[in-house]
């Protein structure tokens, strides 16, 4: 489909420099919930509102992660040895007392198929091979098997470093929780490789209620009937990643989008959103389609929605779920500015296109990977500058605008707004067990 206007402006590389180098370097770490996110959120809002766009912020309720000490030691080779760790979002601390106990690997991939947890568990602290336990029967059933608490071993990422996350907070509401901390691949190799047998921790700090927000900017079409458009991404970070690819390429991208596409003529209305709270499972875009899920169902026509595309060395990927006219339109726009995409096809539950999805949207996230676990410095302090191209998401963003301004311009899209049926049950699936379904309330 060829575009129906031409390209009034593009997306600018030293505009998402100076975008990505604020949220890096004058901010810092943009923690849900803590000071950090709120003033990138106020950062967002005010580049939203140089463009020229209605710009409002919607609040919702989160449980920020508050630590101010965490420990860790592993008994091996007649001594006690520090290691790294990095404690879940959503997990109680110890009150800054030690918790001592015996060390037991647990294999996450087959190990839920023994029938009774307890013999293995009960008392004891686990290293738990694998940190996304994609099944409340298995989290809860973990947590009911009575450790005193738990260390996450991303095995996607065999490093050195301890990655932080966050335990799904429909999960901890609904089957409550233990401390568990991330730690390193490597570090769990050498316990194992040295016959570790007891650990100990302190963690100072854990969960407390607060607040983050998504930051909405509209651009209005002339037809409201036409529809909407959504683009998002989100703007906070794990703890202690400064996050310049995760997601601060986002956030200087959805910026360069409504600066685009601000005064491009559309019939149909685009809605840029930040959102908040992404970390803790898409927190924040579960809080705006709950809240607007009737006019989602009446006038949201797709989600395109931005997450880790800046990577300076890998390959660029759509996931998510759309009709077929809609996966045949994309490539040709990204071929146009030197760019290939690989398309994904089944669920993505963790990106902020699928609360869209659920709410009956058409949704897609453009991502970069590097590694086939995903990128090598994922939720790591290392996520600075160094490791993304501004020319690289300058191409990529205007095949979006692109995109965007014709799907917004076009009298009768080429797509229906619909979710394929057969992707229908299982995101609703998903929905229900990983985010809580439509009555979750956090």
């Amino acid at each position: 489909m060829t575009e129906l206007f031409p390209r009034m402006q593009t997306i600018d590389p030293d505009a998402l420099t100076r975008h990505l180098r604020h949220l890096t370097e004058v901010i810092g770490v943009r923690l849900t919930g803590q000071p950090g996110e709120a003033v990138a959120a106020d950062y967002v809002a005010a580049e939203f509102e140089k463009t020229g766009a209605r710009v409002h912020r919607e609040k919702f309720p989160v449980q920020t992660r508050e630590v101010r000490e965490q420990q860790l030691q592993v008994f091996h080779d007649g001594a006690w040895h520090d290691a790294g760790c990095s404690l879940f979002a959503n997990t109680p601390g110890t009150a800054g007392a030690w918790v001592e106990a015996p060390l037991v690997f647990f294999e996450g991939p087959t190990g839920y198929q023994q029938a009774d947890l307890a013999p293995p568990l009960r008392g004891n602290i686990v290293v738990h091979l694998g940190c996304h336990i994609e099944s409340r029967g298995h989290y809860r059933r973990l947590v009911a098997a009575g450790p005193v608490g738990v260390l996450m071993v991303d095995v996607r990422y065999p490093g050195a470093v301890p990655l932080a996350d966050a335990i799904f907070p429909a999960y901890v509401m609904a089957c409550g929780a233990v401390p568990t901390l991330n730690v390193a691949f490597l570090d769990a190799w050498r316990w194992r490789e040295r016959g570790a047998a007891c650990a100990r921790f302190r963690v100072v700090g854990g969960p407390r209620p607060a607040e983050s927000a998504n930051v909405i900017a509209e651009l209005p079409g002339t037809d409201p009937a036409a529809g909407i458009l959504f683009l998002g991404g989100h703007h906070d970070t794990q703890a202690d990643s400064v996050g310049a690819d995760d997601n601060g390429s986002a956030t200087a991208g959805l910026l360069e989008l409504a600066r685009v596409l601000a005064p491009r003529p559309r019939r149909r209305t685009i809605r840029l959103i930040s959102f908040g709270a992404e970390e803790q499972l898409s927190v924040g875009g579960a809080a705006y389609v709950r809240r607007h899920r009737a006019e989602l169902a009446r006038d949201g026509r797709c989600m395109f929605n931005l997450d880790s595309f800046g990577s300076l060395l890998g390959w660029n990927t759509l996931s998510g779920n759309c009709p077929p006219e809609l996966d045949a339109l994309l490539p040709a726009y990204f071929k146009k500015h030197g760019q290939q995409v690989l398309r994904e096809h089944g669920l993505l539950p963790y990106a902020d296109q699928f609360p869209f999805v659920a709410a009956g949207v058409p949704g897609l996230t453009l991502m970069r990977p590097n590694c086939a676990g995903g990128r090598f410095f994922h939720h790591r302090p290392d996520d600075d500058l160094s490791r993304v191209s501004p020319p690289l998401m300058a191409a990529l963003l205007n095949a979006v605008a692109d995109f965007t301004a014709d799907m917004a311009a076009v009298e009768t899209l080429p797509f229906a707004a619909t979710i394929p049926a057969d992707e229908q049950a299982p995101v609703a699936a998903f929905w229900e067990d990983l985010f809580g379904g439509w009555d979750f309330t956090g």
